[in-house]
């Protein structure tokens, strides 16, 4: 069948429907399991710092910058690399990434001095950058735009559920000692290992475009490739950006200075919270480590319902402002708890929330744009807005050295999120936010 005879209403609802669940069903799952090994490899420092710290005598501000300057290297390849998912091969792109980042996982065993730390984990970022926003790319050559947020939110989940599973192996890991290695050292071997097994297995798993799929009908291949045209189409016709004059646009740099400040949260408090759990508590690494767990439950379920009911209303800005605000309070909160360690654990318990903003955030690009341009965006407000995880951990980390308080880096992490909050609800709902309905609002009328 010719994807120009296939138009929406020569398509029931239904077959609608089960063609983007047959999708979903078969690329998600994969790529959520993918993103918990990229999510784990990132931020196991955050429980090896447990006892790695202790064990190399690295200060809090050498290990808030040698977390956090993971992004240093991320920053080089982001945009390239969403351009190669875009113009070559998703899965061969994504195969080369896990592969690598893989091995300097494993090689973070063997640091010991700070310059170490510093280096492996420049090349870590180096290594897995352009996955989470090759992703994002790739998400919008399989599912039309009134499906993302709910398939972002899917795929986005694999962040706290990596904190989830991730923390009682870490505990566990932290107490052996094998072959004459600290358990921080195993760590890091045992979770680098799965990445470049899976990286082998995607070059044979995912599929790169839809008309690629044999394991969708003909039927099927046709309209959803008909589909992701017609949206493209629409959005070419109203204004079509190159790759260059996309990356000069102010909405961009609006969006990646957005990313920068939630980032800034998330990452911070993801780095730090064991430290903090510790610290506060008095507890064994097993403890600390079995009660990270419960932030990122809380996050999961936050993250899901964002993404859910924002295509289901058709709203984003405030679908995206909402678990920043609560973040905020959440943070507030923590602090005013003082000593009281319970009212701070809820209230940093809270905090997680944060992420909840990045299923609805990440359409907001795929509102206007498209091909390169899409791409391109994408690449340079996660390239950016990642370097909040870069800034963040070493301010905590630096305030926290001179200090001997949390208080001083939780008060940069409140401003952060108040600048994403005012930014997100400065657009006009006759732009960004209105556009966005319309596409949906449309899409479900045709479906009818």
């Amino acid at each position: 069948m010719s994807t120009q005879n296939l138009t929406p209403s020569s398509v029931s609802a239904e077959f609608a429907l089960a063609t983007s669940r047959r999708i979903a069903k078969r690329l998600l799952p994969f790529l959520f399991l993918l993103f918990v090994i990229a999510f784990l490899d990132r931020v196991n420092v955050s429980f090896a710092g447990l006892e790695m710290t202790h064990d190399l005598h690295f200060s809090d501000r050498v290990f808030g910058l040698g977390s956090g300057i993971f992004f240093v290297g991320y920053l080089l390849f982001e945009i390239p690399g969403c351009l190669i998912v875009e113009r070559w091969s998703a899965r061969k792109w994504f195969a080369r990434i896990m592969v690598s980042w893989g091995l300097v996982t494993v090689l973070m065993a063997f640091i010991r001095t700070p310059m170490h730390f510093y280096v492996v984990r420049t090349l870590l970022g180096a290594a897995e950058a352009g996955f989470f926003p090759g992703i994002i790319v790739y998400l919008s050559h399989w599912f039309r735009a009134a499906d993302r947020a709910k398939a972002g939110s899917v795929f986005m989940i694999a962040i706290p559920a990596a904190n989830i599973v991730g923390s009682p192996i870490a505990g566990w890991l932290l107490g052996v000692n094998w072959l004459h290695l600290q358990g921080w050292r195993w760590l890091f071997i045992v979770e680098g290992i799965p990445a470049m097994i899976f990286g082998v297995v995607t070059t044979f798993y995912l599929t790169d475009w839809p008309h690629e799929a044999h394991w969708l009908s003909a039927k099927e291949r046709d309209w959803i490739t008909a589909e992701l045209e017609r949206e493209a189409e629409e959005k070419r016709a109203a204004r079509k950006y190159g790759v260059w004059e996309t990356l000069r646009q102010p909405v961009v740099l609006r969006l990646s200075l957005i990313y920068f400040c939630g980032v800034s949260c998330s990452y911070g408090l993801t780095i730090w919270l064991p430290t903090f759990l510790k610290r506060a508590s008095g507890q064994s690494d097993l403890i600390v480590t079995l009660l990270s767990m419960l932030p990122y439950l809380i996050l999961l379920a936050a993250m899901l319902f964002n993404g859910w009911d924002s295509d289901r209303t058709g709203e984003r800005r405030w679908h995206t402002a909402a678990p920043l605000m609560l973040c905020s309070v959440s943070f507030v909160i923590a602090i005013l708890a003082g000593g009281n360690f319970w009212l701070a654990f809820v209230g940093l318990a809270f905090a997680s929330t944060a992420n909840a903003f990045l299923p609805s955030f990440w359409t907001f690009p795929y509102a206007f744009l498209t091909d390169s341009g899409a791409a391109a965006a994408t690449g340079l407000i996660n390239s950016i807005g990642n370097l909040g995880g870069l800034v963040a951990p070493w301010v905590i980390g630096y305030f926290l050295d001179r200090t001997h308080s949390f208080t001083p880096g939780f008060m940069y992490v409140i401003g952060s999120l108040l600048v994403a909050i005012a930014l997100v609800l400065s657009f006009p709902r006759a732009s960004l936010d209105v556009k966005l309905n319309g596409v949906i609002q449309q899409d479900a009328l045709e479906n009818h």
